[in-house]
């Protein structure tokens, strides 16, 4: 159809968001019906994801000091 982008919408499409605790978010995100991937620490940042129902990777990143590619285990903080 004209007008429209080739493949897959969202598809190599991801918007980063800083936030204060983006633990918070992988918390609160089950009860609001999302389902975002285990987190863990990239460049020194908690980096919590989830993929949008349009296919867009969003992800939600906060200040850590823990080691890179920590996983994140229930009761860390």
């Amino acid at each position: 159809m004209p007008g429209q982008p080739e493949g897959k919408l969202g598809q190599g499409v991801t918007v980063c968001f800083m936030c204060e605790d983006a633990l918070a978010l992988y918390h609160a995100a089950p009860e609001r019906g999302l389902e975002p991937r285990r987190p863990f620490v990239g460049n020194g940042l908690w980096v919590v994801y989830l993929t949008d129902p349009d296919g867009y990777r969003l992800e939600f990143e906060s200040p850590t000091d823990l080691p890179e590619e920590t996983e994140y285990a229930e009761g860390m903080g």
